[in-house]
């Protein structure tokens, strides 16, 4: 690391040990909030889970269809809100100010890919955009899948049969 001298305009070496750099860093670093960043977040993702509601009553008793069928369409709308959001640059802006709350799973989750595809599509739609917005995703879902086979293999070593 380098700084100027008292005159300006000749630098010297400066040598840091890497925990003189942390103790350095930590004196520079804005001080957060722990208390408030807790009430934003809850605020956002409860803010985004009433949406998600408000989506499936719109289901409901708008287009007549059983609450439990409902469920598929909501999550689409949440992951289409979530992806133009991104897209025009609001959903980050949110996160940033919001922190946890807004990733909430299915939304987050589209966020974070949506980032992805649009950091990546100057390189082309199969080498940029499809390869690294997967790169996320395929852990997710590498996770989901071994994680639903042991919860089947629990379930029929239990013999609960599903229930």
């Amino acid at each position: 690391m380098s700084t100027k001298s008292a005159g300006g305009q000749k630098y010297k070496k400066m040598s840091m040990s890497p925990k003189e750099y942390q103790t350095f860093a930590k004196t520079r670093e804005p001080s957060r909030s722990v208390f408030a960043n807790c009430i934003r977040a809850f605020i956002i993702g409860g803010l985004i889970c009433v949406l998600g509601q408000v989506i499936t009553e719109m289901f409901v008793h708008l287009m007549g269809m059983e609450r439990e069928a409902a469920g598929n369409p909501t999550v689409a709308v949440l992951i289409l809100l979530s992806v133009i959001l991104t897209s025009i640059g609001v959903y980050d802006k949110l996160a940033q100010w919001a922190g946890a709350g807004s990733a909430v799973p299915v939304t987050g989750f589209a966020n974070s890919m949506c980032s992805a595809a649009l950091e990546h599509r100057s390189e082309g739609l199969v080498l940029g955009v499809g390869a690294n917005m997967f790169k996320l995703a395929g852990s997710v879902i590498v996770f989901g899948v071994v994680a639903a086979f042991f919860v089947g293999i629990a379930h029929l070593i239990l013999g609960t049969g599903g229930q």
